[in-house]
């Protein structure tokens, strides 16, 4: 949080971010006490409050100082973890909804200011870096009109189009093409994978890991180097317990920390520390953060009952999401959960500073160089030999041996005559994967 004091110089305090271009209290209100501060902004002191954050009456705050808040945990965030650098190409993942509305404008503005700090800058030495803009149409997996879905993608291209300079390269993708570039011969592979999973939650893991596949698959094409997710604080805490109840606890903490460098190209979470109340407050105060509306519809199975069960806590506790995500953090991260260390000349030294601070040590983070090659998840080395028992059928025996248990209870058919059917219509990076025994060169990160 900021402090109060003038002369901070924290590291830790993110003041700077919160404040920036903040009108001056007045002090003439302040000295007056009683009731007369109570309905004023707690941060600037100056303008009315609109809305609470999750301290609820504690954090009234006025429009402005509301969205520099919120500003400010996302670019703690981003700084600390070395997310974004001049040197980055940065895939943003927008869905429509609030979170990635919210984390496309907030890069935007930190890519504009670095745009207004070049054009400054008479040496021209530090770049600016690039940001584009994917859009995975998930059509062919719901009940969607094609006027609906047509009206949607068209309100995101007037969104991307509407943002200042530099521009931004949208790119809109079916889901089904991470089978084929041939959209027909995709969408029968997509339907015949589906259908071929009776399990609810299953079904509905195995769509959130073809999603990541193609985001992975438009980024390594178009040659960007890192891909910003949208997930904030509610989505976390309701994967943590899903998780745990799914038997994932062991690879829990791979998924919740701000950086993801299992992947070819490395995933961050720069929303990790915000609420989705807090993100859903700010699209409805500020006009010009216009969301699409998909009716994709509730979750069912276990992360239906998972997420139910969150909202409740959250009735009774508005704070009960960051709790549950504060706790989960304790788990000890993964060796891949940070960004590799950077040796550009072109990065300003206080990134590489505050990299080389925050960063894991080796000692102090797990190892595995095992991964389900379904869910993407790290493996006990412990775990194969009860995989490969689980399952007598040795069509694809790597594949079936180096799946996770909750993928096998899951996703994977309970009939063996049915296996060889499910491995022809996996997508192939898939099969590769399991083929190839891990997922990466991960030699830098050690």
């Amino acid at each position: 949080m900021a402090c109060n004091s003038s002369t901070c110089n924290s590291s830790g305090c993110y003041k700077g971010y919160e404040e920036e271009e903040q009108p001056k209290p007045n002090t003439k209100a302040a000295v007056n006490g009683g009731n007369s501060c109570q309905n004023l902004c707690v941060k600037c002191k100056v303008n009315e409050p609109v809305c609470c954050g999750i301290g609820g009456e504690n954090s009234r705050f006025c429009k402005d100082c509301f969205k520099n808040n919120l500003y400010g945990k996302f670019k703690q965030a981003v700084t600390y973890n070395a997310m974004i650098t001049p040197p980055d190409k940065v895939l943003v993942a927008f869905s429509g909804g609030p979170s990635s509305r919210v984390v496309l404008q907030f890069v935007h503005e930190m890519q504009y200011k670095a745009q207004k700090n070049y054009d400054a800058n008479k040496d021209k030495s530090l770049p600016v870096f690039g940001v584009g803009v994917a859009f995975i149409d998930e059509s062919s997996t719901h009940s969607f009109t094609s006027l609906h879905i047509e009206k949607a993608i068209e309100d995101i291209r007037l969104i991307v189009s509407n943002l200042a300079p530099p521009s931004k390269e949208l790119f809109v993708v079916p889901i089904e093409s991470i089978f084929s570039s041939d959209g027909i011969d995709g969408k029968e592979r997509l339907k015949e994978l589906l259908d071929a999973v009776s399990d609810v939650t299953g079904k509905e893991d195995l769509l959130i890991r073809l999603r990541i596949l193609l985001l992975q698959k438009i980024a390594s094409e178009n040659g960007y180097t890192r891909i910003v997710l949208g997930t904030c604080t509610s989505r976390i805490a309701c994967h943590v317990i899903s998780a745990t109840v799914k038997g994932q606890g062991y690879s829990l903490s791979a998924d919740i920390q701000y950086v993801d460098s299992r992947w070819e190209i490395p995933v961050v979470l720069p929303l990790r520390d915000c609420p989705a109340q807090e993100l859903n407050t700010l699209c409805s105060l500020d006009g010009s953060l216009k969301i699409v509306e998909l009716l994709n519809g509730p979750c069912s199975g276990i992360n239906g009952l998972v997420s139910s069960f969150v909202k409740v806590l959250q009735e009774e506790n508005p704070s009960r999401e960051c709790t549950i995500v504060r706790t989960a953090g304790k788990l000890t991260p993964f060796h891949f959960n940070r960004v590799p260390e950077i040796h550009d000349s072109n990065v300003p030294s206080a990134t590489r500073r505050h990299q080389k601070r925050y960063t894991l040590k080796p000692n102090g983070s797990l190892s595995s160089d095992s991964f389900c090659p379904i869910c993407s998840s790290p493996l006990k080395k412990s775990n194969f030999p009860s995989s490969l028992r689980s399952h007598g059928n040795q069509q694809n025996p790597d594949l079936i041996a180096s799946a996770c248990s909750s993928c096998q209870f899951q996703i994977l058919p309970k009939d063996p005559s049915l296996m060889e059917e499910f491995l022809s219509v996996l997508p192939q990076q898939m099969i590769t994967k399991a083929k190839h025994g891990d997922q990466g060169d991960f030699s830098l990160l050690r």
